[in-house]
């Protein structure tokens, strides 16, 4: 049962109390409690209604709007002694002209002049004997919004989970019909072994952005070297790099300070990294630094690849999302990689951002709070482990 239906019988009792009080109010004085005695006032009905989560306005025989919530104002639904919404001033005629409940969700008609949300969902229920309805509004439009993400995000994953799996299909075949031939054994083989990592890295980043989206605390969470997240990132991509003719280069400021886990910071930067290098042309330059700004530490990783066009800049850290799907798909790319660097920084209280030019390279920037704790770091090797700041 929604929101709306399990408050529509809470709310209906209130509302006809309501109007009932404020018509017959006028009509029978309050007559005073007995002498001595303790009298309890309950809370006044108007501010029982603006309690509502949801909005809430009552309509009189005429349509005229008799009783609104502070939710029914701010969602736009109601102005004044008026019901903006057309849709809903027809179901309030339906439902008192059939004296039926009704519920349903409706997506109002946009209009420059009112800010409306895209869709609602609308309990109508008659209130009274004198021709009241009262309208329980709840806006569904970011509820739909999930909906529709959770929905893309299943298509994708299946779409992706398929490609390895079927690749996979084939090529055991292959090998079964190729038991005579060694070299064609070699070379499928060499193939299926890929797929089978391609399958294996999806599936983990899929239950690493899983745990990313379940807001579970940090695991060990501790102050943390920025030089050796850098350092331990740059090391995870070196081979990568190096198959590529592309140098990793380390800067910035040293002995920077972060709270949080250390893995996944890695992980985050580790990330970025590989990115760059997938998308940067051989024999070019991939710049990781770190410095304090603004009172903020800024993790940078700058390339000289493809860029990014400006349509693609706000959604390349949505899942799935491939700005070059088939550069992506050649260098075995899940299309999770940055959603993850989102989660794991917005989880560390940061933020990430890009600057990017088409052709010209991109600059992805992690803003992170520094560390508060005035403890010493526990591994006295930290500085030692940390390289110069040349080429990595």
């Amino acid at each position: 049962m929604t929101l709306v239906g399990v408050l529509a019988g809470l709310v209906a009792g209130v509302v006809v109390g309501a109007v009932l009080a404020l018509a017959l109010a006028r009509r029978r004085p309050v007559p005073p409690p007995p002498a001595g005695a303790s009298v309890e006032e309950p809370p006044p009905a108007a501010d029982v209604i603006d309690a509502l989560p949801v909005a809430l306005a009552v309509l009189d025989a005429r349509g005229s709007v008799v009783l609104a919530n502070r939710n029914a104002v701010a969602l736009g639904v109601v102005r004044a002694d008026r019901l903006l919404v057309a849709e809903l001033r027809d179901l309030a005629v339906d439902v008192r002209r059939t004296r039926t409940h009704s519920e349903v969700e409706v997506e109002p008609t946009p209009s420059p002049l009112k800010r409306l949300p895209e869709a609602v969902r609308v309990r109508v229920v008659p209130v009274g004997e004198q021709g009241h309805v009262a309208l329980l509004v709840e806006d569904i439009t970011e509820v739909r919004r999930v909906d529709a993400v959770r929905r893309d995000f299943v298509a994708n994953v299946s779409h992706e989970l398929k490609t390895p799996v079927g690749a996979m299909a084939l090529l055991a075949e292959a090998l079964c019909g190729a038991s005579e031939d060694p070299d064609a054994v070699r070379r499928f083989s060499s193939r299926l072994q890929r797929e089978a990592s391609r399958l294996a890295r999806l599936v983990q980043e899929l239950i690493d952005l899983s745990r990313l989206q379940g807001a579970e605390p940090l695991p060990e969470a501790s102050v943390v070297p920025v030089d050796r997240v850098l350092a331990e990132a740059v090391d995870r991509t070196r081979t990568t790099a190096a198959a590529r003719a592309i140098e990793l280069v380390r800067g910035g400021e040293r002995g920077l300070r972060v709270d949080g886990s250390e893995a996944q910071l890695v992980t985050a930067v580790g990330n970025l990294l590989e990115n760059a290098v997938h998308y940067s042309p051989e024999h070019t330059r991939v710049a990781v630094a770190a410095r304090r700004r603004d009172g903020a530490v800024e993790i940078t990783v700058t390339d000289q690849g493809i860029g990014i066009a400006d349509k693609d800049l706000e959604r390349v850290f949505e899942r799935f999302y491939r700005a070059d799907p088939a550069r992506s798909r050649a260098t075995g790319g899940t299309g999770l990689g940055l959603a993850i660097v989102k989660h794991i920084v917005t989880n560390h209280g940061g933020a990430v951002s890009v600057w990017s030019i088409e052709g010209s390279g991109s600059t992805f920037t992690l803003r992170l709070p520094p560390s508060t704790s005035t403890s010493p770091l526990l591994s006295a090797g930290a500085a030692a482990r940390t390289p110069r700041e040349e080429s990595a």
